[in-house]
C-alpha cells in the first residue's frame, strides 16, 4: 500500500529544530523533501556531537532528504529555484517575518507561478502583530505567554524546562496538523494557502488548566500553585532516600488512596483537601525513607500512577519502548554506519509499514 503522503514535493527553507521536524515527519509518512540550504550548509551540521562527520542532531531531523545548496540572493540561485517552485505542493519555511518577501519568494509571489502551492510560515510570534519581528527561542516564547511563570521552580535555583514546547509542540505539530488539513483543502477546492503558524500561540494552548482556573475563577494561579504544577500533593515529584525521584500522578481519588496506603501516609493526611503541606511534607518524608530500587515493586503492585523517574539511557533500554519499535528505524552513512532514527509520532501503517534505514542528508554542494 502506497505511503499517505507518496508523490508530494515538498521544500524546506527551515533551520534548527521546529521546521526540519515537521519536514521530518511528512518525509516518514511518504513526502519527497528537498532541503534548500545556503552555501556552507545549514548551522546545525556543525553543532556538537558529531555523528559520520555531522551534527549527530542534524542527523536525526533530516534523515531521508535531499539537499539542494542555493545562494538565494543571488541571481543563478533564484533562476535555479523558480521551476521547482511551479511544480512543489508544499513549502516550509521558517525565517523571520517578511525575509521570504525580501528574497522574491514570498507568498504572493509564489502563488502566482503555483496556485495549489501550500505555504507554511513558521516564526515565533506570527507573521502580524507587535512582536512579530522580534527575535526569540523557546525559552522567550513560554516566558512571554505565562506558560513559564506557572513553574519556574524556586526564585534562588529557577529550573530551565527539559523539553522545547515551544518548538515542538507550538511549532512542528501545528505546522504539520495545518499543512494535512490545507491538503485535505486542497483536494477540495484546488487551491492552495498561506498557513500563518507562531510558535507562541500554542503556549497558551498547554496552558489550559491554568486558564480554565483564571476564567472561571477571574484569579489565575500563581507560580507552583496550579494543580497540574506543583501545587497538589496528589501530583508532584518526591525524593528518593538514593537521590532518584518518585512522579506521583495520583490525582483520582482511586489512585490516591492505593498510593497512600502503598506507602502506609497516616489516615489523618489522606484528606489532601484539608492541609495539602502537611500531606505533602508526609509523603517526601516517607519517600525519602527508601531507596528507588526498594519503591520500585512497591508502586508497581499498587498500579496508582505512581512511577520511578527513569533516565534517558533506562528508558530508551526499556523493553516496552524497544518492543514497539520505537529505534527500529535507522540513519545509514556512506561509511556504512548506522544510527537509530529519531521515533516520531507516525502511525507505522502509514511509514509503509517501516521505513527501514534512511540516508543521512548530506550536503550537496553541486
Amino acid at each position: 500500500m502506497p505511503q499517505p503522503l507518496a508523490g508530494l514535493l515538498v521544500l524546506d527553507f527551515t533551520t534548527l529544530l521546529p521546521g526540519p521536524l515537521a519536514t521530518l515527519m511528512l518525509a516518514e509518512a511518504g513526502a519527497e523533501v528537498i532541503k534548500i540550504e545556503r552555501p556552507g550548509g545549514e548551522d546545525m551540521r556543525r553543532y556538537a556531537p558529531f555523528w559520520e562527520g555531522e551534527g549527530a542532531a542534524f542527523a536525526l531531523l533530516n534523515r531521508g532528504k535531499t539537499s539542494l545548496v542555493l545562494d538565494l540572493k543571488s541571481e543563478n540561485g533564484r533562476n535555479v529555484l523558480k521551476p521547482i517552485l511551479q511544480k512543489v505542493d508544499i513549502l516550509v519555511e521558517q525565517f523571520r517575518p517578511n525575509i521570504m518577501n525580501k528574497l522574491g519568494f514570498g507568498y504572493d509571489a509564489v502563488r502566482a507561478m503555483n496556485p495549489r502551492l501550500i505555504y507554511c510560515s513558521i516564526s515565533g510570534y506570527g507573521q502580524t502583530g507587535p512582536r512579530s519581528g522580534e527575535a526569540g527561542h523557546d525559552l522567550n516564547y513560554i516566558g512571554n505567554t505565562g506558560l513559564l511563570a506557572l513553574q519556574p521552580g524556586p526564585s534562588d535555583r529557577p529550573v530551565v524546562p527539559p523539553a522545547l514546547v515551544a518548538d515542538i509542540g507550538g511549532g512542528t505539530f501545528p505546522a504539520v496538523i495545518n499543512i494535512l488539513l490545507a491538503l485535505r483543502q486542497r483536494d477540495r477546492t484546488g487551491e492552495g494557502c498561506h498557513l500563518d503558524i507562531a510558535m507562541s500561540d500554542a503556549m497558551f494552548t498547554f496552558a489550559w488548566h491554568a486558564l480554565a482556573e483564571g476564567q472561571a475563577t477571574g484569579r489565575y494561579p500563581e507560580s507552583g500553585s496550579s494543580k497540574l504544577a506543583g501545587g497538589s500533593p496528589r501530583y508532584q515529584l518526591y525524593s528518593t532516600g538514593d537521590g532518584k525521584f518518585v512522579a506521583c500522578g495520583a490525582l483520582e481519588d482511586h489512585f490516591w488512596n492505593a498510593f497512600t496506603a502503598a506507602i502506609g501516609l497516616d489516615e489523618a493526611l489522606k484528606d489532601d483537601s484539608k492541609n495539602p503541606q502537611a500531606t505533602r511534607e508526609a509523603i517526601a518524608s516517607i519517600v525519602a525513607s527508601k531507596t528507588a530500587a526498594q519503591w520500585r515493586p512497591i508502586l508497581a503492585a499498587a498500579d496508582c500512577c505512581v512511577t520511578i523517574v527513569m533516565s534517558l539511557s533506562e528508558a530508551a533500554c526499556d523493553p516496552h519502548f524497544v518492543g514497539r519499535g520505537l529505534f527500529s528505524e535507522k540513519i545509514s552513512a556512506p561509511s556504512g554506519a548506522t544510527m537509530p532514527a529519531l521515533p516520531v509520532p507516525i502511525a507505522p501503517e502509514f511509514r509503509g509499514g517501516s521505513c527501514g534505514t534512511k540516508p543521512l542528508c548530506r550536503l550537496n554542494e553541486t
